[in-house]
């Protein structure tokens, strides 16, 4: 059987890694999204740019 702790640690692990998992996907596909490339071009100039 079980203890309390065992039970909570499980499930804070295993939703956690859900979490993160989900969390990672998100962030992948907002970085290469379509939609974005300009505003991700333009940033990547700036630093080149002179003032």
């Amino acid at each position: 059987m079980m203890t309390t702790f065992d039970t909570l640690s499980y499930v804070a692990q295993t939703w956690g890694l859900m979490f993160l998992m989900v969390l990672f996907a998100a962030s992948v596909g907002y970085a290469l999204w379509p939609r974005n490339k300009a505003k991700f071009d333009r940033a990547a100039q700036m630093p080149l740019e002179e003032d």
